[in-house]
């Protein structure tokens, strides 16, 4: 679609949803009929009361046909969401306990034909006396049933296209795909047509995503959604796109305010800048981050940490004794952590957490700890490398420095490695390393990659004792710490003896 089509304008109705008005640039188009497909269990009925709700909020005559649960069976799913159905017409057309005696039972006609007749007389009834401008058919099955044929079937979908199309009526069919033939006639006929999807992952709870599948006159937002469903109805996460983000960036530097640190990598990180922290465990990575962290908050600048390897208490615990305080500006707001889960969230509702800390609390340093965490505790989802990619493209575009923690695998030695390589995403790499020296476990860091700007290349001990952090001197004595084995190649004096560490 055109730009100009794009920006023109449209009446539409809201869907209820705000993330899936901003899928489906600004919800269901009026006078039209959408088709909204899912299994059972995907939440279709749900999203089909907050669109029906949200008329009844604007002063909107709104009409629910239900034809697979009973009027008691709906307000009681919608009381478990807090919801009451004020201003809703629910018309019940389950079938009536004397349809179940023989004796009442019409024999010369098939009782499809009976049934389908009186129903639909039922609906055109209500929609002459209501004159609703919003109506919900939930479901299709019940309609596909009573229809008898597939031909029979598409022409009474196609009789109420054209009857709604004169009544000033937006249409929502729901369909549960519970048929053995699926027949896509219906999607063919439809104005548009949502998918709903559920996902069993092998551990964890399940993950539910939807697709705007056709959008007739629309550019929508294509690809796949993830939402959730809980207490207060459906919550959607739109799929980031960074390339609509776009804005002019700055690249201030963001020191660490250990002086050091900062010489190491050419007076600090910058804004819109992604930098990596890579080390086995125990070398001080979420230290370091923790260290930008407290130095922002005190410049006033806010900061999201994200923790998926360790829970805040400890995290804090540890902070205080090394002197960075963190807990001091999580108190004043300065810095907000989120311990996150990833077995109960999905990758959309991750992103959508990151993004409103940019956009509602205007994060500068956004923390991830850790990549690990983050990847591997989702192994079936394929797609978060590319994902990641495009977070770091639009935190990038928002000014926003992103600080990504890795561990590697193994302590020490040449053969490390970490099973999440995300070094050609970041801007900046920072490398900590344990090494062994005279009969002693020591600590290394270096910046191995910094684009854009000048750093030093060269390996200085960094240490976390004495309730500080450190950043030594160069170690130009040795050669081979990165392998964790080093040949000492200096005078014969002990590491560290000349300029205390």
């Amino acid at each position: 679609m055109s730009t100009v089509e794009r920006d023109a304008p449209r009446a539409s109705a809201s869907t209820g949803i705000s993330g899936l008005d901003d899928i489906m640039a600004g919800g269901f188009t009026n006078r039209r009929l959408f088709l909204v497909e899912g299994v059972p269990g995907s939440g279709k009925t749900t999203l089909a009361l907050q669109y029906a709700m949200d008329g009844a909020r604007r002063g909107e005559p709104v009409l629910y046909v239900t034809l697979s649960e009973t009027e008691e069976e709906l307000r009681a799913g919608a009381e478990s969401h807090g919801w009451v159905l004020d201003g809703i017409e629910i018309r019940e057309l389950t079938p009536r306990e004397e349809e179940l005696d023989l004796d009442e039972q019409n024999t010369m006609f098939h009782p499809s034909e009976v049934e389908l007749a009186s129903i639909t007389k039922l609906i055109l009834e209500d929609v002459e006396r209501l004159k609703p401008t919003r109506v919900v058919f939930d479901s299709l099955s019940e309609l596909r049933l009573l229809a008898g044929s597939p031909l029979r079937y598409r022409r009474q979908i196609l009789a109420l296209k054209q009857f709604f199309s004169t009544r000033q009526c937006t249409v929502l069919l729901l369909d549960d795909l519970t048929a053995i033939d699926r027949d896509l006639q219906v999607q063919s006929i439809a104005h548009g047509v949502l998918l709903l999807e559920q996902l069993n992952p092998e551990y964890g709870s399940e993950r539910r995503r939807l697709r705007v599948v056709k959008y007739r006159g629309v550019e929508f937002r294509g690809g796949y959604h993830d939402y959730v469903i809980k207490r207060g109805g459906i919550e959607v996460f739109p799929r980031l796109v960074a390339a609509e983000h776009r804005q002019v960036t700055t690249r201030a530097k963001l020191s660490s305010e250990l002086e050091a640190l900062d010489s190491l990598l050419g007076g600090g990180i910058e804004e819109g800048t992604s930098t990596l922290i890579l080390g086995a465990a125990g070398t001080g990575k979420s230290t370091v981050a923790a260290q930008f962290a407290s130095a922002a908050a005190r410049r006033g600048q806010h900061v999201a940490m994200f923790l998926f390897d360790e829970s805040p208490q400890t995290l804090l615990s540890r902070c205080d004794g090394l002197d960075v305080n963190l807990g001091v500006h999580v108190d004043a707001g300065r810095i907000t952590l989120q311990q996150i889960d990833p077995v109960e969230l999905t990758p959309g509702e991750f992103v959508n957490r990151i993004r409103n800390a940019v956009e509602q609390r205007d994060a500068k340093i956004v923390v991830v700890d850790s990549l690990n965490g983050y990847l591997n505790a989702m192994p079936e989802e394929r797609f978060l490398t590319i994902q990641l990619h495009e977070l770091l493209m639009y935190l990038g575009q928002r000014s926003v420095a992103t600080i990504l923690i890795g561990a590697h695998q193994g302590l020490i030695g040449s053969q490390m490695h970490t099973p999440v390589d995300a070094s050609y995403l970041a801007d900046a790499v920072i490398l900590l390393r344990y090494f062994e020296a005279k009969g002693e476990v020591r600590q290394a860091i270096s910046v191995m990659k910094k684009r854009g700007s000048k750093h030093e290349r060269t390996i200085r001990e960094f240490r976390l004792d004495g309730g500080r952090i450190s950043v030594g001197d160069a170690l130009t004595d040795f050669r081979g710490i990165l392998t964790g084995v080093p040949v000492y190649e200096g005078p014969d004096r002990r590491l560290g003896n000349e300029k205390p560490l």
